[in-house]
């Protein structure tokens, strides 16, 4: 029984060891992330843009996801904004789960998929858990950025441990701490869309006579108000 579970503590740590470990292109993503969730989150960040939610958009999830695929997106990545459903089973219920995920294209061609999770560490937190399990959910990174190769082991090791804690504690584990219900969040079925671009600004070339028409033609779409008079020449 010691021997199992010192070999699974050095099975938890080589683990977290490969979390820490990125390349260079998954290094610069995590940069640009945290760095959007930095401007999001200052005293003068943007206001949330959901019906009826007049909280900052820096404590609002969705707002945060859209801003982090948005600034990836201005960076040059293939980002995208994710949502991964599943359905019931016997073994878990159904669900679903928003995140952000950029395609890599590789030298030989391959497309490699990075995985950004803004709220990692949070979602295996359990509430009353032994000091192990606690340690070891500490070392998570609270923003996850990294290949979902990675983050499958990952979330392989860190679900076992918490069926473990909760078997010493004589605990209940819910059908949602499963590893199953864990993987299906991030490597599920996904529905991927795409960040659309901000629509580009027409360019009035002077001198042009063509151009000048159709800036022209386009004034009479916007409301001046009651008291504007616009003419057609």
């Amino acid at each position: 029984m010691v021997m199992e579970e010192a070999m699974d503590s050095e099975m938890s740590l080589s683990n977290m060891e490969a979390l820490a470990k990125s390349s260079s292109a998954e290094s610069r993503i995590r940069a640009d992330t945290e760095e959007a969730i930095k401007n999001m989150r200052a005293p003068a960040g943007a206001a949330c843009s959901c019906t009826g939610r007049p909280t900052a958009a820096g404590e609002c999830r969705r707002c945060m996801l859209r801003h982090v695929a948005e600034r990836l997106r201005d960076a040059g990545y293939n980002s995208a904004l994710c949502k991964s459903k599943w359905t019931r089973s016997p073994d878990i219920p159904s669900g679903e789960h928003s995140y952000v995920d950029v395609v890599l294209q590789t030298r030989s061609g391959k497309e490699v998929r990075v995985v950004v999770e803004l709220s990692f560490r949070a979602e295996f937190e359990v509430a009353r858990a032994g000091a192990e399990y606690r340690a070891l959910v500490a070392a998570l990174p609270e923003v996850y950025v990294g290949r979902a190769d990675r983050l499958r082991a990952v979330v392989k090791v860190v679900c076992a441990a918490a069926k473990q804690c909760m078997k010493e504690n004589n605990m209940h584990m819910g059908p949602w701490r499963k590893h199953k219900y864990m993987q299906s969040k991030w490597l599920g079925t996904t529905e991927r869309t795409p960040v659309a671009a901000p629509a580009a600004v027409p360019v009035v070339m002077l001198g042009s006579p063509e151009k000048q028409t159709k800036f022209r033609a386009s004034m009479l779409s916007f409301d001046f108000g009651p008291r504007t008079a616009v003419e057609v020449v």
